[in-house]
């Protein structure tokens, strides 16, 4: 199945506004996220800690990914999963400029192209993306929706639940359609 599957990451915005957030709820949402962290695959995960306040919103870190994404493949993979790390291993804010720009030197990208983060297109595509999705009826993350197919699925759901849905819609697109 992986060799027919290429993925795309796409912008869904879970707060697209700026806000500040009760760190006292914050951290006790994020001890929600204690089962889908323990699905095989699920990357590193910690609930909030410390006395940093949670991101204020997501719009930062995206603009940031498709910087790096501008740069090549390589470049995005390296930061989105540096961005992930930093938000849910380390409890950073990754709607802080100043914490974005040190994850990016982290991983060893040229120091001038982090400004095109800063740049209108990029804050288009991703506001463009984050409208597609809606429109598309998507309202969380993930989300994952094959091309040319309608339907998707939502949520931090167990992996094996993406591997089947995603082998069905393939299996479905090499059977011829009966009438």
């Amino acid at each position: 199945m992986a060799s027919d599957l290429e993925i795309v990451w796409r912008t869904y915005l879970l707060r697209p506004e700026p806000g500040a957030r009760n760190t006292e709820r914050f951290r006790a949402y994020t001890e929600s996220w204690k089962r889908p962290a323990d699905e095989e695959h699920s990357g590193v995960f910690r609930p909030w800690a410390g006395d940093a306040p949670p991101p204020t919103h997501s719009v930062p870190a995206h603009l940031v990914a498709k910087a790096a994404n501008a740069i090549d493949t390589d470049a995005f993979h390296r930061m989105h999963d540096a961005l992930l790390h930093a938000y849910f291993a380390e409890n950073r804010d990754i709607s802080d400029e100043t914490v974005l720009e040190a994850i990016w030197h982290e991983q060893g990208l040229p120091a001038g192209a982090f400004e095109r983060s800063r740049s209108p297109e990029i804050l288009r595509e991703t506001l463009e993306d984050h409208a597609e999705a809606r429109s598309l009826g998507i309202t969380g993350a993930p989300a994952a929706r094959l091309e040319g197919n309608e339907a998707f699925l939502t949520g931090a759901l167990p992996l094996s639940m993406y591997r089947r849905w995603i082998e069905r819609q393939i299996a479905a697109r090499a059977t011829p359609a009966t009438h």
